[in-house]
């Protein structure tokens, strides 16, 4: 198996025009679907099975929903002209203090879908102009559009799919 690109160390090209919006949002709308099939039918100790120091399957999910409101406040800050947006809490405190291996599975993914929708649903307000405002992302040091931000989230939903998946062929 081909072994994947840590997060904090894959690069970003930024060059795709807004008109790819449509796919990315449909990314973004089917990530808990995608993870609930890859879920289905997995008993839950493995579900809860952390390896070594990594997250378990569970925390993976739980993690993209930690994550819904830092998502939905970078969106506004785009829509402020706010010109650099918060950062991320790279230690993932939320995540380690939420234990959502105690939680069930089905709560996991709802919970996700739930917050998702909200998210999904404000980028589909948006109009062409407001897909090409620009900020600095803190962590990239970049300058993007917030269509590369929507993208950037896509993009970690798959990180994270991607290692449910590995955890669950393990």
């Amino acid at each position: 198996m081909i072994k994947r690109t840590p997060w904090l160390e894959k690069k970003f090209n930024f060059d795709f025009p807004v008109s790819h919006f449509p796919l990315i949002v449909t990314r973004l709308r089917g990530t808990s679907a995608r993870i609930n099939d890859l879920t289905q039918n997995i008993p839950d100790e493995i579900l809860s099975l952390r390896k070594g120091e990594g997250w378990s399957v569970k925390e993976h999910i739980g993690h993209l929903t930690d994550l819904e409101s830092l998502h939905e406040k970078r969106l506004q800050e785009y829509l402020d002209g706010i010109a650099k947006l918060t950062p991320a809490d790279m230690t993932n405190e939320k995540t380690y203090s939420a234990n959502h291996n105690s939680k069930p599975l089905s709560e996991l993914i709802e919970d996700l879908r739930a917050d998702r929708k909200i998210f999904v649903s404000k980028l589909e307000e948006l109009q062409e102009e407001d897909l090409k405002r620009v900020a600095l992302h803190p962590r990239l040091q970049q300058i993007i559009r917030l269509v590369d931000m929507a993208f950037f989230v896509a993009e970690h939903d798959d990180q994270h799919i991607a290692a449910i998946s590995e955890l669950i062929s393990q």
